[in-house]
């Protein structure tokens, strides 16, 4: 903590830029995905070394809501090393940081925090109605400053993305909304 308290520089989190969330036959690739992600790049190059990556992986326990889960999601009920889980090419060089690998909808926790202290966050990814909204929620909840690069972020559906960012513009001032050339400046410091 004492290194975020002399460099305030904020760090970017990308939430689960994985081919489960981008490939076109996956049920739940994004439509959106590849715009985002475009813009995604732009930020990482902006943050540098600051950069963390997240990816969601299924859990093993399925005695709760989780086996309720893969069960009306059996397409995704593979182990946890499937290719489906895989990063994007693209995304393997975003972050110098291990990637932070969760069974969870939300990132947000002490792999974050111990990594990004309380420097802001601006946050990217997908699904915008899923892990992206989660992960901002929670870091709220935890006090965090969250910047959430409306247009980096991939919805499963127009419609659900434009509902979740509605949900995340009602939590400032630990929410904040914005495109990504206002985060770009902001990474930049």
């Amino acid at each position: 903590m004492g290194d975020a308290a002399r460099d305030p520089s904020p760090w970017l989190v990308v939430i689960d830029p994985q081919a489960i969330f981008a490939a076109s036959d996956s049920e739940w690739g994004s439509p959106f995905f590849d715009a985002a992600f475009a813009n995604i790049r732009r930020l990482a190059a902006a943050a540098e070394d600051r950069v963390l990556v997240t990816r969601w992986l299924p859990t093993a326990d399925r005695t709760t809501s989780w086996g309720d889960y893969f069960a009306a999601w059996p397409f995704a009920d593979r182990p946890a090393d499937d290719a489906l889980f895989d990063l994007v090419p693209e995304a393997a060089g975003l972050s110098p940081h291990p990637t932070i690998d969760l069974p969870t909808f939300g990132k947000w926790g002490s792999a974050i925090e111990r990594i990004v202290g309380g420097r802001p966050v601006v946050l990217a990814g997908v699904s915008t109605d899923c892990c992206v909204i989660s992960t901002a929620l929670a870091g709220a909840d935890a006090g965090a400053r969250i910047t959430v690069a409306v247009d980096a972020c991939a919805g499963s559906t127009a419609e659900n993305h434009a509902a979740a960012v509605r949900v995340m513009g009602l939590y400032p001032p630990q929410i904040a909304l914005a495109d990504t050339s206002d985060c770009v400046e902001v990474l930049r410091g």
